[in-house]
């Protein structure tokens, strides 16, 4: 009865130790001790556990799946990306070979038709290596083809007559050249544009603000001033009331101005007068009045000039107007005291009163002869120290803007109002006396530096106002000295 209960303890001892050596939960046990217990063979290892198994499986699995991927990877980057790459290349390449050849044949048959393909030959060698033409043959093909189909048309300026050869020596050829037709195509028939996309220039236009007309800035008004006339005969004074002023510009920071007012009675400029300054105001009382001594037979060239200021305590006091009355006896009966409202024009420098020059013109169209008569200046502006000028007159020839020749008088010294008499002789043949005007300086005379221009005027046929009307009165009544009175301007 033993011994089968002690094999069943040994079998059992056996089992459990087993177990023990393949959990390795005892730390005493080592490998050696388990396989002598269990009479393993030295060659033969242990069994592996079913969790280390399923880990190596694991591994074995993963490794295997990202090669797979790897290796797909690779097979659609080879088909999206290398292949269609490959082919773009080669069409490309086949589309330049392909216009290349084009091109070629194209200028082949252009060169055959206008017979010049001998000269390409000789110019350039079309090979398969290089098939670019260089630009300088191009360019010379071009010219030599336009050389062979262009009809060229001569024209020649007809002689001009020896008649005041000194004269046409200095005037600017004209040479009217028709429009020349270089081809031999018909000319194309001008295409009529319907209403429906049509394009209208002046519809793009843009109106430049910066740039305005100086004529219309120079009529820009700045309010009105309100003054009174009034001579008396016995004490031979003309007397000016300045009454009042309205609707004045902002001149300061503030929006207001500090305005008075200066008065002279031109061409005296040494006697002025000027109105007490109101402070901070664009509608100033000024209710002063003043005296000018002046003898009855004068006023008829006197001008009454007023110019408004905008006092400054700091700087220069800028001008905001003025207001000139040239005939004095058209807006008041000066007998008695009269009410005279004016609009105050725009003006940044005051105006200055330059004098006036009388001279006298003559044409003879039979000689061609021109004679210009300086007869006298008066009111001049004085340009030395002493109050007076040197003053003598320069005329000079002009053509299209060019001066051709230049005469001058005498100078008469230290006078505003000097008397010349002096006859000016240009020789023009009757066809160019529209071309031609004359150009009238006087001038102030300076030994030691630069002689001044005191003014100047102009008389011809593209002249203005008074001297065109002088220039086309000599053309109409021909032999006939004519004088006039002109006013200078700088």
């Amino acid at each position: 009865m033993s011994g089968p209960r002690e094999d069943g303890r040994c079998r059992r001892a056996i089992s459990i130790l087993t177990e023990l050596c393949q959990r390795k939960s005892l730390p005493s046990l080592d490998l050696d001790t388990c396989r002598e217990f269990l009479l393993l063979p030295s060659d033969q290892s242990l069994i592996i556990s079913e969790p280390e198994l399923s880990v190596s499986l694991l591994a074995v699995i993963v490794i295997v799946c990202g090669l797979a991927l790897v290796a797909a990877f690779v097979f659609l980057f080879w088909k999206l990306c290398w292949v269609p790459w490959r082919n773009k290349a080669l069409s490309s390449h086949l589309a330049v070979l392909q216009s290349e050849a084009g091109y070629k044949d194209s200028m082949a048959d252009k060169l055959k038709d206008t017979g010049a393909i001998s000269f390409l030959e000789a110019a350039v060698k079309i090979s398969h290596t290089s098939p670019d033409i260089p630009a300088e043959v191009q360019m010379s093909m071009k010219d030599h083809i336009m050389r062979r189909t262009r009809i060229q048309r001569q024209t020649t300026e007809p002689a001009s007559s020896t008649r005041h050869i000194s004269f046409k020596r200095h005037l600017p050829r004209q040479m009217h050249v028709s429009s020349m037709d270089y081809g031999m195509d018909p000319p194309a028939v001008a295409e009529q544009p319907t209403s429906i996309g049509r394009i209208k220039p002046e519809l793009y236009k843009q109106k430049t603000v910066d740039t305005e007309d100086p004529k219309k800035e120079a009529e820009k008004t700045c309010g009105k001033i309100n003054f009174t006339l009034k001579y008396d005969y016995e004490n031979e004074t003309l007397t000016v009331r300045i009454l009042r002023a309205f609707d004045l510009p902002a001149k300061d920071f503030c929006g207001s101005s500090d305005p008075y007012v200066k008065i002279y009675l031109l061409p005296d400029r040494k006697r002025k007068f000027q109105t007490r300054v109101h402070r901070k105001t664009l509608n100033p009382t000024f209710d002063e009045s003043f005296h000018f001594p002046v003898p009855h037979e004068e006023l008829a060239s006197r001008k009454l000039h007023l110019s408004v200021f905008d006092f400054d305590r700091f700087s220069r006091h800028d001008m905001i107007g003025e207001v000139i009355l040239e005939n004095l006896f058209e807006d008041s009966d000066l007998s008695r005291e009269t009410s005279i409202w004016r609009d105050i024009q725009y003006a940044t420098t005051e105006s200055v009163d330059l004098g006036e020059i009388m001279f006298s013109l003559c044409y003879l169209p039979t000689a061609g002869r021109l004679t210009l008569t300086v007869i006298k200046c008066r009111n001049l502006k004085a340009m030395d120290i002493t109050g007076y000028s040197d003053p003598y007159v320069k005329v000079s020839l002009l053509c299209d803007g060019r001066r051709l020749k230049k005469k001058k008088t005498t100078i008469k010294k230290n006078t505003l109002n000097p008397t010349y008499n002096e006859a000016i002789i240009f020789d023009i043949p009757p066809e160019n006396m529209d071309q031609v005007s004359l150009l009238i300086s006087v001038m102030d005379y300076d030994r030691v530096g630069h002689n001044e221009i005191i003014g100047v005027c102009r008389v011809g046929v593209n002249a203005e106002g008074l001297g065109r009307d002088h220039w086309n009165e000599m053309l109409a009544y021909p032999r006939k000295p004519i004088a006039h009175w002109h006013p200078l301007v700088e």
